[in-house]
């Protein structure tokens, strides 16, 4: 049963999304952890007007690191390329900020 639905995890989509929303989530654990003391707006434009975006971008990619991995190793082949392929989503994002910013 476990080999089923673990089966059924094996995919694109769901590397996509988890890679997706783990540097969101990366985002958030740093603001909370670090800036709490600045209301959600106020952090978001010191870190746009001090150019620390993109490198802030950078750090938050990170976990996706470890999740690949994990999916190499338990052999979930399209769930890694998911992943990938949202790490290099995030890359051109990351690029473009510098670029503008």
């Amino acid at each position: 049963m476990f080999k089923q639905i673990s089966d059924k995890l094996d995919n694109l989509g769901t590397g996509l999304i988890l890679g997706g929303i783990l540097p969101m989530f990366a985002f958030l654990i740093i603001y909370l952890v670090r800036f709490r003391f600045f209301e959600f707006s106020r952090f978001l434009f010191i870190i746009t007007s001090t150019e620390v975006l993109p490198k802030l971008l950078s750090l938050c990619v990170v976990p996706n690191l470890a999740v690949f991995f994990i999916f190499i190793w338990t052999n979930k082949y399209y769930s890694a390329r998911g992943v990938l392929f949202a790490t290099i989503i995030f890359s051109f994002i990351i690029l473009l900020l510098k670029v503008i910013l």
